[in-house]
């Protein structure tokens, strides 16, 4: 799990006193309401007076508060029902069902207690004469233990909605996180949906560091920074304040709130720790605990099988990569040949509107274009001069022999490697090999790799030609339009050419 209970460090807060609000237009009646109260306290909470002297100040103060417990009310003060007024607001304008009303009169002829009670939902009504010390302790008691349940049992109806909800959100934040098939997309889920469940927008980090490193104390050099927000985002390093604070987390191998700041520890099965810091939480309160340990629960296990997937893929590359490399290398072309036609590739896919992930794919697929040379003879795949007809048909029978060697697979990587094998000498007028398609018959991956391959074919030195100039080349690619090539990928890939010549100078030719 990202997070056990037992781990979270949980901060109780001191409860507040008790808000009473006296409403009277007399001085003396705040100073004895006080002096009698001044001692009181229910489950170890004091009073906190407020004071208003007319109607109109007390509407401001209940404006300003709304946590008073109870309130005092006088009935005549500016008005004769100035006092009632003030009632009808809490009850009406404020919809405020919660705060205890106690009227309070002297002139108990101008609000007879059996109107009032009726049509202006106040809890209890007294005659100033009659409110000894003992009465109003009495009353005071009463009033504030009823607003206590009333709070306790709204708390619990607000934790039933707040449960519900949360584990909508719960649910609802595992299945988009589940959609994520990059480790980075997962990651900068990860935070917005945690983010979420807190109701937190600071700053916030997913890291991940190897488990002997971080029991060692090393630096901020062995944190890997999976995603970031706020004002993490985009940094290389973490501050070392929040360094710091990861490495306490590390020895104690828990999850812990350090300075205002939660880290979430969690290890995987590869003996690498993943980490969550998030900046402003002082508090985790069991409700958030119960909905981080059933989100967490799903996040881990996909987290695993996400660098399962990962492990495979990267894997899958590589062999590619390292099969185009022992093409490329037995037709005598420089080895560095696939890296940078997949680089082109990736450049132009997503010039063209790829997503990242299709633009992935075909960069980590395009490296196996020309794999069916493994079964062109030596005597036609290396020769100097000019193939001759039959010579030539076998060349071209590459591509056939190398979409063979990859049909069949549901995997997408070799699926897309098949297609690039097969089609990517087609000609956009038709002309190409091997099955002589035109036009967007020919798979946009096929269209993009046939332009990479050919511009650094051409631009760079083969065993049966010497490099071209760039000037040249672009002319070439210029006449191809509607002919070999897809006249809006040129034009895209004319477009990137500042990209495309970085990709050369970063991957020069090696012999």
């Amino acid at each position: 799990m990202l997070f056990k209970q037992e781990d979270a460090v949980i901060i109780e807060d001191q409860l507040p006193p008790w808000k009473i609000l006296i409403v009277d237009d007399e001085p003396d009646i705040h100073t004895v309401t006080k002096m009698s109260l001044r001692k009181f306290r229910l489950n170890d909470r004091g009073l906190e007076f407020l004071h208003a002297y007319s109607g109109t100040e007390a509407k401001q103060i209940m404006a300003e508060h709304h946590d008073i417990a109870v309130i005092f009310l006088d009935v005549v003060m500016e008005t004769d029902d100035a006092g009632l007024q003030v009632a009808k607001h809490v009850r009406e304008d404020l919809g405020n069902q919660f705060t205890r009303i106690v009227l309070r009169t002297g002139q108990p002829g101008q609000a007879p207690e059996s109107r009032v009670i009726v049509e202006y939902d106040i809890n209890d009504y007294k005659e100033k004469t009659e409110l000894d010390n003992n009465k109003l302790f009495t009353t005071t008691y009463a009033a504030l233990r009823a607003y206590r349940d009333i709070e306790l049992v709204d708390e619990a109806r607000r934790y039933q909605i707040r449960s519900r909800k949360g584990l909508e959100r719960v649910l609802h934040a595992s299945a988009s996180l589940f959609e994520q098939r990059s480790l980075k997309e997962f990651a900068s889920g990860l935070l917005l949906q945690i983010a979420s469940l807190l109701h937190i927008s600071e700053d916030s980090a997913l890291l991940q560091m190897d488990g002997l490193s971080g029991l060692q104390g090393r630096n901020s050099d062995d944190l890997d920074i999976l995603a970031s927000t706020g004002s993490l985002q985009g940094c290389v390093e973490m501050p070392a304040e929040v360094v710091q604070r990861i490495h306490t987390v590390m020895q104690s191998q828990k999850s812990q709130v350090i300075d205002g700041s939660f880290i979430g520890y969690f290890p995987s099965k590869q003996d690498k720790v993943t980490l969550l810091y998030i900046k402003g939480v002082n508090h985790i309160d069991e409700l958030d605990q119960q909905l981080l340990d059933i989100f967490s629960t799903n996040v881990s296990i996909a987290f695993e099988n996400l660098l399962l997937d990962k492990e495979i893929e990267d894997t899958q590359a590589e062999l590619i990569h390292r099969l185009g490399d022992v093409v490329e290398n037995r037709s005598k072309e420089a080895a560095n040949h696939v890296v940078r036609m997949a680089e082109f590739s990736y450049i132009l896919g997503k010039a063209y509107g790829l997503s990242e992930s299709e633009a992935l794919l075909l960069k980590k697929a395009s490296p196996m274009h020309d794999l069916g040379k493994i079964g062109i003879p030596d005597s036609v795949l290396l020769k100097a001069g000019k193939l001759e007809g039959e010579e030539w048909e076998v060349m071209k029978s590459h591509a056939r022999l190398g979409a063979e060697m990859l049909a069949g697979s549901t995997r997408p990587l070799l699926h897309t490697a098949a297609i690039i094998a097969e089609q990517h000498h087609e000609r956009f007028d038709g002309t190409g090999y091997p099955k002589a398609l035109s036009g967007k018959d020919i798979h946009v991956y096929a269209r993009i790799v046939a332009i990479a391959d050919v511009f650094d074919a051409l631009i760079h030195k083969r065993c049966y030609k010497e490099p071209w100039p760039l000037e040249k080349v672009l002319t070439l690619m210029e006449e191809e339009k509607g002919r070999h090539f897809d006249p809006e990928l040129v034009d895209l890939f004319l477009a990137n050419l500042d990209q495309i010549n970085a990709i050369r100078a970063q991957y020069p030719d090696t012999y």
